[in-house]
């Protein structure tokens, strides 16, 4: 009775709408760490026409491939180097993975799942936060489905572009993230050939044909790797000598992160992707439970074995990703469409009306529980509009009651787009903007640039990538300590980016100091109840300046 559940006119606005709310968060400054650091990259390769190495601060840098810093490189040729630049060419890999999600639900499930499923998938709240961050995951989730999609075409007799098209995507997924992607691609296919008894697969020369050619199409990364490091035995990378990015990109990065042996570790917990789950896949998460629930208990005669290919790739990442001792919760965005599918095809297929009545108003709770999550965080934070805040929730609330729906079916998608539109909107337009005023590095660089000082910045005894990013002249690291005199013997006046409490180290009585502006500080990426409090946030701001320095005259 769901079977028409969209019509084509209804499903392709949603789809419109989804990316527009998504698109939003192309416009916010990139966050720290890790997403300035990698615009970095991509902005050194523009700057010095040099796209084979990656350096940071001055350093050889190995542990994320290239295909991302390359991309996003060719963005900033083409819109100029900017935060835009940097999050499109990412969210031009989300509408790819929409796409690709839709065209391989349809082609294991039905049209209508297919259908649910991207709307799920795009109005899930990790997805939201990754097109804000330009997270390589997005690359990942595209490449992922892309190379899931033509591998499972290749089935047919014309075989050979599919092939071709599935082993370029897997190449452009481990030139993304690594090797293990192998995994999340392959795994639901051998699965699949094993329930079903396909044992001719495992001797079908396409699929070490598909392997071969993923290799090839990988030859670009091995071969920047090869040169930077390989071919430079004695360059100091990790605190040691000899360091092969090659053996850095097929084992350490990867299986070294797995094992906890490499020179990247971490401490692992199993249970960390369970409770992570439920946050990332917000407000489908809980939802999204039965509809796996409903996927691993149906009894085998009753379900098409083909949908075990989207099952078991899910289900042996997420084994992986646990049993990992280095995990991140941005790590999960991979297998949102998988979740997507599963819910989409729980909802079509198997929910009674009943339980779509209970689904119906357990997803209007948690909406509530958003609006008052929106209201006292903005009354607490007190540094966003109370007003234009609750002219939004209640716009929100009055399209949950006023734009009516003929099943519970369409009530659970209303209240859940609404939901997304509503989080979407509070976070990119009014908290991020907000939060970012508190990432000195960005707001210095920007400042100095409207100001036009035009002069070389020595960074000292910090390292904000976000800083060497958004300043457009020439940030130097090289001077170490300011408490030498000498140094200051060839520079008359040095302009000096660095926390307020570097100050208070220095030498009074030969230098002069003189202070040009200061920026509050804190490192948003890791929020607490301390900064998130206006009346305790000033507790937790640190200081930085931007100020001359000036070797006195001697009489």
């Amino acid at each position: 009775m769901h079977k028409y559940v969209l019509s084509n006119k209804t499903f392709l606005f949603l789809v419109a709408l989804i990316i527009l709310l998504n698109f939003t968060g192309l416009f916010n400054e990139i966050l720290e760490p890790d997403g300035t650091l990698y615009a970095l990259l991509a902005k050194q390769m523009v700057i010095t026409g040099d796209w084979v190495n990656l350096y940071s601060f001055g350093q050889d840098w190995l542990d994320k491939p290239h295909l991302p810093f390359w991309l996003a490189a060719i963005s900033f040729k083409l819109f100029g180097i900017n935060s835009f630049a940097y999050k499109f060419p990412s969210f031009i890999c989300f509408i790819v993975a929409l796409l690709y999600c839709y065209k391989l639900t349809k082609t294991i499930y039905s049209i209508e799942v297919a259908k649910l499923s991207i709307l799920i998938f795009g109005t899930s709240l990790h997805i939201i936060i990754s097109n804000f961050d330009g997270k390589a995951e997005l690359y990942l989730t595209a490449f992922i489905l892309a190379s899931i999609y033509h591998m499972y075409k290749a089935h047919n007799q014309q075989w050979f572009l599919q092939i071709l098209a599935a082993s370029f995507f897997m190449a452009c997924a481990f030139m993304t993230k690594g090797v293990f992607s192998i995994i999340t691609i392959t795994a639901g296919f051998l699965f699949y050939w094993l329930k079903t008894k396909q044992w001719q697969q495992f001797f079908n020369i396409k699929w070490y044909l598909f392997l071969l050619l993923a290799l090839v199409f990988t030859l670009p990364e091995l071969y920047a790797l090869y040169t930077q490091f390989d071919l430079h035995p004695s360059k100091i990378v990790f605190g040691k000598t000899n360091v092969s990015g090659l053996s850095f990109f097929f084992w350490d990065s990867q299986f070294g992160r797995f094992f906890n042996n490499g020179p990247i570790k971490g401490k692992g917990d199993i249970a960390f992707f369970i409770h992570t789950y439920l946050w990332v896949f917000l407000p489908w998460a809980l939802l999204s439970l039965v509809g796996i629930y409903q996927l691993f208990i149906t009894k085998k005669n009753t379900i098409n074995p083909k949908r075990w290919i989207m099952g078991a790739s899910c289900l042996l990442t997420f084994l992986m990703f646990s049993f990992s001792k280095f995990q991140l919760p941005h790590y999960l965005i991979i297998l949102l469409p998988h979740f997507s599918i599963f819910t989409a095809a729980y909802l079509i297929e198997n929910a009674s009306a009943k339980a779509l009545k209970n689904i119906n108003i357990l997803q209007s709770i948690l909406f509530f529980i958003l609006v008052v999550a929106i209201l006292t965080l903005t009354i607490i934070y007190a540094s966003i509009n109370l007003i234009a805040i609750i002219a939004l929730l209640m716009l929100a609330m009055l399209c949950i009651v006023f734009i009516k729906t003929p099943f519970y079916l369409s009530a659970i998608f209303k209240i859940n787009i609404v939901f997304a539109i509503l989080l979407a909107v509070f976070l990119n337009l009014f908290f991020y903007p907000s939060l970012l005023t508190y990432q000195s590095g960005t707001t210095a660089a920007k400042w100095l640039n409207s100001v036009q000082i035009k002069k070389p910045v020595v960074v000292y005894n910090t390292t904000p990538h976000c800083f060497d990013f958004y300043y457009n002249g020439t940030v130097d690291y090289s001077i170490i300590n300011l408490e030498n005199n000498s140094i200051l013997a060839n520079n008359d006046t040095l302009l000096v980016y660095t926390p307020i409490e570097n100050l208070n180290k220095l030498n009074k009585d030969v230098i002069n100091i003189t202070g040009l502006n200061s920026f509050s500080n804190f490192h948003i990426s890791q929020l607490n109840g301390t900064f998130i409090n206006e009346k305790t946030r000033k507790n937790c701001l640190d200081t930085f300046v931007v100020v001359y320095i000036t070797k006195k005259r001697v009489n």
